[in-house]
């Protein structure tokens, strides 16, 4: 055997994917740009401004995976793969409820340090958040994709409740738009209470608008007449007593 046929690479795991990173784990993840994109120490004008931009950098990663999923679903069921799209927004529900978690770091800042942080944040607001906006947009194209789904099959979201042992699929469906909704709800709800408890309840925010306003927005539905089937439901029962 020849000395050139015999040799062994000096390290068959050495990075093979392209980048200057010293491993494909970093070259995939593209490290060296995710951990630059929080300010340097030189940047910085106090601490907490590490945490304040981890959290919503992440926050924002979380809802870019979320609405991808219920993009996804929504294509699904208008497909009629029910199963991949029940799925796909058990996914995207728990997503939600990791950024929900991840709020309670900022109950963690002190509302009189934060004053520092908040003269550095512009006119920055959750308003202008991407991922706010990308919510708003896939969640009530999920809504008419499943509306049709029941109109298909001679349906309405009350009949759907009374007679969900039938329609196994379609039921599960329902419940994971109930319970999307109410994970968006939850994270606006719990968004409102550490803005108040940061920055207080009476003021008015970055981009000059009132704390106040946040309140009401848990109250805002996506899907209204899945919620309202359970007062109808209710309702029916009692004529059945």
């Amino acid at each position: 055997m020849s000395d050139e046929t015999s040799e062994k690479p000096t390290d068959e795991y050495a990075p093979i994917l392209p980048g200057a990173a010293p491993s494909d784990y970093e070259r995939y993840l593209r490290t060296d740009e995710l951990l630059a994109l929080q300010k340097t120490a030189a940047e910085r004008v106090h601490h907490d401004e590490v945490l304040f931009q981890t959290v919503h950098q992440s926050s924002e990663l979380w809802l870019k995976h979320a609405c991808f999923e219920v993009a996804t679903a929504t294509d699904e069921i208008r497909e009629g793969s029910l199963s991949a799209a029940i799925r796909l927004l058990r996914r995207a529900t728990f997503g939600m409820r990791l950024i929900i978690a991840q709020l309670e770091m900022l109950e963690y800042m002190s509302p009189w340090e934060y004053q520092t942080v908040r003269r550095v944040l512009g006119h920055g607001s959750g308003f202008d958040s991407p991922g706010f906006r990308n919510l708003a947009e896939e969640s009530p194209r999920l809504g008419e994709a499943f509306s049709s789904l029941l109109d298909a099959a001679g349906l309405d979201a009350v009949e759907l409740y009374k007679r969900g042992r039938e329609f196994e699929d379609l039921y599960q469906l329902a419940e994971l738009l109930v319970d999307w909704d109410a994970r968006v709800s939850l994270w606006r709800s719990h968004h409102y209470k550490v803005v108040e408890r940061i920055i207080g309840a009476h003021v008015v925010g970055t981009q000059g608008t009132p704390v106040e306003l946040l309140q009401h927005l848990p109250n805002n539905q996506f899907y209204p007449w899945l919620w309202e089937a359970r007062t109808s439901l209710t309702e029916a029962a009692k004529l059945e007593d």
